[in-house]
């Protein structure tokens, strides 16, 4: 898993990476309890999204119990330390507050205070330079299988590696326009010849 990362920054070598979490709910649950997120209130998995500036996927985790904060997930996925070593900043959202100072994250406004013109300036900014993960994860939706999974969650690793390896074949390819269009059957055997790669 991280040396999958590890390889995509090196090949691609992004400016810098805009992490995102994503709930792919689920009809059936093993640990209804740990599947469970409290956030969406439905069951489910928490997998991590890894998009370059210009919104292309590089990376999706594998999947984690719905109850996993985003935080606890970007680390348990080793994502931040990964990042800092390939001294590849990361720009996040208010969910990876206090992950370290390679995180650039928006600023908190304190209790009882509110934002300077200059705080609220740097949070729009950098907003706005997280657009194109919100993008992603939207394409990543246009999936009906991340919007509802009838399946287990114990499938959810494997079939966020398929779908990862279909949207670079999409990015390639010009005959990948939109999921919702059917696949062709070229795409369906190069997924079956990589075998979902994408995650290790």
């Amino acid at each position: 898993m991280s040396a999958n990362l590890c390889r995509v920054l090196r090949e691609d070598d992004p400016e810098d990476v805009l992490p995102d979490g994503t709930p792919a709910e689920c009809d059936r649950v093993g640990d209804s309890r740990a599947d469970f997120s409290q956030k969406h209130r439905r069951h489910g998995v928490n997998v991590q999204v890894v998009a370059d500036p210009a919104g292309n996927l590089l990376w999706l985790s594998p999947a984690l119990p719905g109850r996993t904060h985003d935080l606890t997930a970007a680390r348990a996925h080793r994502v931040i330390r990964i990042c800092e070593r390939q001294g590849v900043p990361v720009l996040a959202d208010r969910a990876c507050i206090g992950a370290g100072p390679w995180v650039t994250t928006p600023i908190r406004r304190l209790s009882g205070r509110e934002f300077t013109t200059t705080q609220r300036t740097i949070n729009r900014a950098l907003s706005a330079a997280r657009a194109p993960v919100e993008r992603s994860v939207a394409r990543l939706k246009s999936w009906r299988i991340f919007r509802k999974a009838r399946c287990s969650p114990n499938r959810m690793t494997a079939i966020a590696a398929a779908v990862l390896t279909l949207e670079r074949q999409r990015r390639e390819c010009p005959v990948f326009r939109n999921p919702r269009q059917g696949l062709p059957v070229h795409a369906l055997g190069t997924v079956l010849a990589d075998g979902g790669a994408g995650i290790e």
